[in-house]
């Protein structure tokens, strides 16, 4: 394998924290490597004034980074996996998954208070749809705005005033050392597919850089997670303009338990479901979890949303 990598990302603090963190990884197992972080822009980054669910999330955060990928002007990409849509582009693989951790949302409020302490009318700051609906569906009195920009900036426009409280996930801020700014876990809320691990995406054809980052910073129990997680997004035909989440734990034996939801946007008409398999099987464990929401009456919420 060559001895010069180089290493494309986006270029936010947690961006930026994330990949020096799978470089460290890298070099631990071999000390010898040339590492180059090359930090791109993406569209996501360029537009902050609109909500994402507008956009449209068909590589928003990945786009131009898989361009230059694919072009060789870059070795590998570092991306929050949670960013990823479920189909990647022809020559392009994920070779591997960081060991999974803080997979939850948090609430991050001006007063100290949780959600349930929160006063009616409260502006609660989310641009993400499934936070949005599980929000509304526990606190149909709360009031949602949409936020956009890095962490920092979600931070100082709460302490600014705008917002009583905003939803983060956990790892962002953990990850950034802002962690004391908490008030509360919502591990009562689905994450997103994929939150919580670290994804290096490869050209497909790159086979030695692919063994070595297997070998070095791919974690099995994160890749059976995340690989059922995809499957029921992928199953689901479900992004941004949806909201859902599922959650995938391998437990030590190898079994895997993995809930997901769909709802409307307000969080009234509400499907969620858990299912069990085995993590060797892992896609076709998230497949099923996807099939029997469907059944409950997803199906009838996704025609809705998508027509």
């Amino acid at each position: 394998m060559r001895k010069r990598i180089r290493v494309g990302t986006r270029k936010s603090k947690l961006a930026m924290w994330q990949t020096q963190f799978v470089v460290h990884l890298m070099r631990l197992f071999d000390p010898s490597l040339e590492i180059e972080i090359v930090p791109i822009t993406t569209k996501g980054d360029k537009i902050l004034d609109v909500t994402l669910s507008k956009i449209g999330d068909k590589g928003l955060f990945t786009k131009e980074i898989e361009e230059k990928l694919l072009a060789g002007e870059i070795d590998m990409a570092v991306h929050s996996l949670k960013d990823m849509p479920t189909k990647l582009p022809e020559g392009l693989t994920l070779a591997a998954y960081t060991m999974r951790d803080y997979p939850f949302d948090v609430l991050v409020s001006r007063e100290g208070k949780k959600l349930k302490e929160l006063p009616e009318g409260a502006v609660v700051g989310t641009s993400s749809l499934r936070r949005r609906a599980q929000l509304k569906r526990l606190r149909p009195d709360l009031k949602v705005k949409d936020i956009r920009g890095n962490v920092d900036t979600r931070l100082r426009k709460l302490d600014e005033g705008e917002y009583d409280a905003i939803i983060l996930a956990q790892s962002s801020l953990e990850r950034l050392g802002w962690g004391e700014r908490i008030t509360e876990i919502l591990d009562y809320f689905i994450p997103a597919v994929g939150q919580g691990i670290i994804a290096v995406e490869t050209r497909e054809d790159d086979k030695g850089l692919i063994e070595f980052l297997r070998e070095s910073v791919n974690d099995i129990g994160s890749e059976a997670e995340a690989k059922a997680e995809r499957e029921f997004l992928k199953t689901l035909e479900g992004g941004c303009q949806v909201p859902m989440g599922a959650f995938a734990v391998v437990n030590p034996d190898g079994s895997m338990v993995i809930k997901g939801f769909v709802s409307d946007f307000e969080g009234r008409e509400y499907y969620e479901a858990t299912h069990g398999g085995h993590a060797q099987y892992a896609e076709r464990v998230g497949y099923e979890l996807a099939e029997k929401l469907l059944k409950m009456g997803a199906k009838k919420i996704l025609e809705t949303l998508k027509g």
